[in-house]
């Protein structure tokens, strides 16, 4: 059973819809804290105000493993971002604002959908600037039937003051751990003090949720999965993002070590980044993370056989 029934049934889940809008008046929903008042259409950071846009909504069987099992995890990805990649690979979505607005009922209905299909969860691709209009969405979506449980796919740029109203919402959170460096994630992404607030994050959703765990068949119910992009030249900090999952959050951590950098969107401004990564770059990484102590990588094996 997912999480948010329990709140729902115990008419606890409306005071969390109520709590997540109020954050949109003088919008600090994110920790960029833009103080626009989205609910009279302003703009912040996100350039997104009062409605949630999403560009696509569909089964996806790219993700990890455990999300997608038989028959796909139900992705919806939302327009625009909270961060400002240079090498967005989805810059046309998260930069470019490709998408379309749509209501309560019509996010609700692209749930019911997923789940109709068969997917074996909702997975919120970027959802971090438009968690009140999600769980708008998802109180209708309830009152329909759904009962699946629900993924938050982050880039790790969250506020512990908004993760703190998803408690008892979210089944599984996969958050980005994106750099270990401040100076570094300001000058490819456009945000301040992203270590420490991704630390923050990473530790909040870990309390709710825990370890990852799946059912007989390997699908994912519930838990933590951290997802850590290798970049070239080393730029992601990969030996001091994999050295806190395992001493601050647990070595029994699902992560997914990615291999797929390659340079898009504006890359090419930056010398380093403007290079796929090698592959004993990406070798080094994953004995990284072994040597943190972490086992449960997704694909890494497999991955490095391809590179």
């Amino acid at each position: 059973m997912a999480a948010y029934l329990e709140l729902y049934h115990s008419s606890k889940l409306k005071e969390r819809v109520e709590a997540a809008r109020a954050l949109l008046h003088s919008c600090h929903v994110c920790p960029r804290s833009c103080r626009t008042n989205r609910l009279d259409g302003e703009l912040g950071k996100c350039r997104t105000a009062n409605d949630a846009v999403v560009s696509s909504c569909g089964p996806h069987f790219g993700e990890e493993a455990p999300l997608v099992g038989k028959y796909g995890s139900g992705t919806i990805f939302f327009t625009n971002c909270n961060v400002r990649c240079l090498f967005c690979q989805n810059y046309s979505i998260s930069q470019l604002g490709e998408g379309e607005k749509v209501n309560n009922q019509e996010l609700a209905a692209m749930m019911l959908s997923l789940q109709a299909r068969g997917c074996h969860n909702i997975n919120l691709v970027s959802p971090t600037h438009v968690v009140p209009q999600i769980l708008e969405a998802l109180e209708v979506a309830i009152e329909s039937g759904l009962h699946i449980p629900l993924v938050y796919n982050t880039g790790g740029y969250d506020s512990v003051e908004t993760l703190i109203i998803l408690d008892g919402i979210v089944d599984m959170y996969m958050p980005d751990m994106k750099y270990s460096d401040e100076n570094i994630a300001k000058e490819l992404s456009g945000i301040e003090n992203y270590p420490q607030v991704n630390k923050a994050a990473v530790k909040e959703m870990h309390r709710q949720v825990g370890d990852l765990q799946t059912s007989q068949e390997g699908v994912a119910q519930r838990g933590l999965l951290v997802r850590h992009l290798v970049l070239p030249k080393g730029l992601a900090g990969t030996k001091e993002v994999v050295k806190f999952i395992a001493e601050e959050i647990s070595r029994n951590t699902y992560v997914n070590i990615m291999a797929q950098y390659h340079p898009c969107y504006r890359a090419h401004e930056i010398s380093s980044l403007a290079m796929r990564i090698s592959r004993p770059e990406f070798q080094e990484a994953v004995e990284l993370a072994r040597q943190a102590g972490l086992s449960r990588l997704d694909k890494a094996q497999s991955i490095i056989l391809k590179l």
